[in-house]
């Protein structure tokens, strides 16, 4: 049986593989670990996974005078360095060692595969929002007419929330805006989880807020793929009142811009369409202010006009009318005083009749006409209660009167 001491082995091992491999290979593969050390070598483990399951797994190496080369060309193409958790496509060579084994010599990374698996990517996480229905919910929550109430999701040191405070608390009109820092991380593996704590945060007292921004400074494309994650955009989808986004980035617009309610481009941004929306609102105020005042004072001088037309027709109909009443008093008036003045003078007509006939009854005048007047105790004889035998009787003529006793006294027949 014939036998190797491992280095013998391992020398074999070499020799076949650098005598059947190619120079080189382009190979796809996701960055599981990544750093450098003090010469500038930099160390990666390269992975091929199944959504989270690892299929294959090699240790590579980017020596230092190569790796300035592609790391500067990959962050001018692409906005980043190298990092953990990016795809890439690699040009690597084989080399087997027989002290340190396999491992794969990277010479080359094409900066735009991880672009397009970007894009990609972000692709089918848009498809999958539209398919679960959600992607335009956000949008569809009309915006607070004068939102004061702002939940801030960012990072308190950094300098996008320091501009956007800025800007918000300075405004030249003198706005008054009521804000509240849910402090997370924005950028890195711990962004997502930390973004949606704090949306989860500001959801559990919504009622206090009319809306949230989430806002970060400027940075590379691939320091934002946190903004590209499926869980944070599902949950920005969803949130029950309207989120802004202020991202700090020109060239691109992340899922998150994508189902936000407004998407702006910087937290600057993001303060001025508050400051602007708030400044509209309060010309929109001004306008109905005039518009009412206007109204107002046509309405008033209008009605004014209607009160001194009313006012010049009622005087001139009470005047008329007191003149009518005038006429109507005088005319029964007259008609008075020519009524009385017939009933007065019938009066008078009748009491001088009266007069006439009561004189010519007088007994006097019948006396002086050659009657004779009789009379018993004071009465006429044909009022008296009594006349008796012996009773006195007087009986006035015109020149005698006369005292008789009666003597008889009998009853005429009727």
């Amino acid at each position: 049986m014939e036998t190797y001491s491992l280095l013998e082995l391992n020398h074999k091992i070499k020799t076949v593989l650098d005598d059947n491999l190619d120079s080189s290979y382009w190979v796809v593969a996701e960055i599981a670990e990544l750093r450098t050390n003090y010469k500038g070598h930099c160390y990666l483990e390269l992975v091929d996974k199944d959504e989270d399951q690892v299929l294959a797994k090699n240790r590579a190496t980017i020596w230092a005078y190569t790796f300035r080369g592609i790391n500067a060309w990959f962050l001018k193409i692409t906005g980043s360095e190298l990092a953990q958790g990016m795809k890439v496509l690699c040009k690597v060579k084989v080399t087997f060692h027989e002290v340190y084994g396999m491992s794969l010599n990277i010479t080359d990374v094409d900066p735009k595969f991880t672009l397009g698996e970007r894009a990609a990517k972000k692709q089918e996480i848009l498809q999958h929002l539209e398919e679960d229905g959600v992607i335009n919910m956000n949008k569809e929550i009309p915006l607070p007419i004068v939102p004061q109430k702002i939940a801030i999701i960012s990072s308190e040191t950094a300098a996008g929330y320091q501009d956007f405070m800025s800007q918000l608390q300075s405004n030249q009109f003198g706005y008054m805006f009521h804000t509240t820092l849910f402090n997370s991380v924005m950028q890195g593996n711990q962004a997502p989880e930390s973004i949606i704590t704090a949306l989860h945060r500001i959801h559990a007292s919504s009622k206090d807020f009319d809306l949230t921004v989430i806002i970060r400074g400027g940075g590379a494309q691939l320091d934002l793929e946190c903004f590209d994650n499926y869980e944070v955009a599902l949950h920005t989808a969803q949130f029950p009142i309207p989120v802004l986004t202020g991202i700090g980035h020109e060239r691109d617009e992340t899922i998150t811009d994508l189902v936000a309610n407004t998407a702006l481009k910087t937290p600057t941004a993001v303060a001025e369409f508050l400051i602007s929306g708030m400044y509209s609102f309060e010309e929109k105020l001004v306008a109905a202010q005039k518009t009412l005042s206007d109204k107002s004072r046509g309405f008033i001088q209008s009605a004014s006009e209607k009160l001194n037309f009313y006012n010049h027709n009622i005087q001139k109909a009470s005047e008329n009318l007191i003149k009518e009443y005038n006429y109507s008093l005088n005319d029964l008036k007259n008609k008075i005083e020519f009524i009385t003045k017939n009933i007065i003078k019938k009066e008078l007509d009748f009491l001088n009749s009266s007069e006439k006939l009561l004189s010519s009854m007088n007994p006097k005048k019948v006396i002086e006409r050659g009657y004779t007047y009789t009379e018993i105790n004071g009465q006429n004889i044909n009022k008296a209660d009594q006349i008796n035998k012996g009773s006195q009787i007087r009986t006035i003529s015109k020149k005698l009167d006369i005292i008789s006793t009666i003597d008889k006294v009998e009853k005429n027949a009727k």
